[in-house]
């Protein structure tokens, strides 16, 4: 019962790239600098688009230009972000997040490319994972048939993922990111499904390829949000004997009393923004909870009785994971830390990272440096897990 020993790794989906080249200059200007400033070695998780990933697989060569700008930046790769499959730093990203699903051909074929890139870049570690999409958006996912094709997918990329570890001596696990509003969402769905697909999985012979290769990112703000006891939801999930191939290390944002809080929701009101979802959950005094799809400037400023009456708020918003509080917001950093307890308890042993890709939308103008902001947010997290 301990925590993951590799470096902790850094996401690097914060950072635009759609060519190889931009990813290396990511970890040129970004990276490589972070890990000069920290106490201790750094991972970076490596976000691939779809595009880069063409362009890998249309030169091979340069693959080994991004493993030498690894090398050079003091850098290892355990673990990929494969949840945007395109350009997670358009105008608008919203629910195109999660586009396209895992009932569609693409994100298979996507997910296995990503896969064979990661084993070559994982020249002295033996076992990687990448996280993926919660198979879909709910108000995406449509037709009868929508699970039963996300199971025949995913139980293809297990049978891939196989036939890559005997080829290469590289195990890379799929890490399925439970998230508010989408088909896998709650820790119980997350559980009733792992139990779908085993069924199906046992029917064909796959059982024990299902269950080697296919497991959970657990990112803590995406539960927190849902007003999940993260301690609870992390022990059910090792109880139903469900992989948690990653951890996400992250904190959201959390309102207590709104209708008090006049100066909580006109700071809330300034995170609004275009690019990313922001779903947003209210929490009752008789346990019932309301939710909206995404955070509104309307909703801060002039929230409905039906919301303005909740005793507290949580929206699924990325803030810095060092963060106790933002004023008079606060965040879910005491849930991060139970969630980090709690996993250091669990017989299994995730891959662990930070992930706040909203530095760039992120409201104020006396905000660090990206530099500055993640090492701050690194440096923390590599004490609390020493602790």
């Amino acid at each position: 019962m301990s925590l993951s020993t590799l470096p902790l790794s850094y996401c690097t989906n914060v950072h635009p790239g759609l060519t190889v080249e931009e990813v290396c200059q990511g970890l040129v200007d970004y990276a490589g600098p972070i890990q000069k400033k920290l106490t201790s070695p750094l991972a970076a998780g490596l976000w691939l688009a779809q595009p880069v990933i063409e362009e890998l697989r249309a030169d091979t060569t340069k693959i080994g230009k991004l493993k030498q700008t690894l090398k050079d930046q003091n850098l290892i790769c355990y673990t990929l972000n494969a949840f945007p499959y395109g350009n997670f730093h358009s105008d608008r990203v919203k629910e195109q997040v999660y586009v396209p699903d895992w009932s569609q051909e693409d994100r298979l074929t996507y997910t296995h490319e990503c896969a064979k890139i990661l084993a070559d870049l994982m020249d002295e570690i033996d076992e990687g994972s990448i996280s993926t999409v919660p198979l879909g958006f709910k108000q995406l996912a449509s037709g009868a048939d929508f699970r039963a094709k996300c199971i025949d997918q995913l139980l293809q990329l297990a049978t891939h993922l196989e036939q890559l570890y005997q080829d290469t001596g590289k195990r890379i696990r799929l890490a399925i990111e439970p998230e508010p509003l989408c088909v896998l969402e709650t820790t119980p769905e997350t559980i009733e499904f792992f139990q779908e697909l085993k069924s199906v999985a046992i029917e064909r012979d796959l059982a024990k390829l299902a269950r080697e290769y296919l497991g959970v990112c657990y990112d803590v703000c995406h539960q927190a949000v849902e007003f999940e006891d993260v301690a609870d939801s992390l022990k059910s999930l090792d109880a139903a004997g469900i992989r948690i191939n990653k951890v996400h290390i992250t904190c959201a944002i959390d309102l207590d009393q709104p209708a008090e809080n006049e100066a909580g929701r006109k700071m809330l009101a300034g995170f609004v923004e275009q690019r990313y979802l922001h779903q947003t959950f209210a929490l009752f005094a008789d346990g019932n909870i309301r939710t909206i799809t995404d955070l509104t400037e309307d909703l801060c400023l002039n929230p409905p009785p039906h919301m303005a009456d909740a005793i507290k708020w949580r929206i699924h918003f990325h803030v810095p994971v060092n963060a106790d509080d933002l004023g008079p917001l606060g965040t879910t950093r005491e849930e991060l830390k139970i969630a980090v307890k709690t996993v250091a308890e669990l017989d299994q042993t995730p891959h662990l990272e930070v992930e706040t890709y909203t530095w760039s939308v992120m409201p104020g103008e006396e905000q660090p440096s990206l530099v500055d902001g993640f090492t701050q947010e690194l440096q923390a997290t590599l004490e609390l897990l020493a602790q």
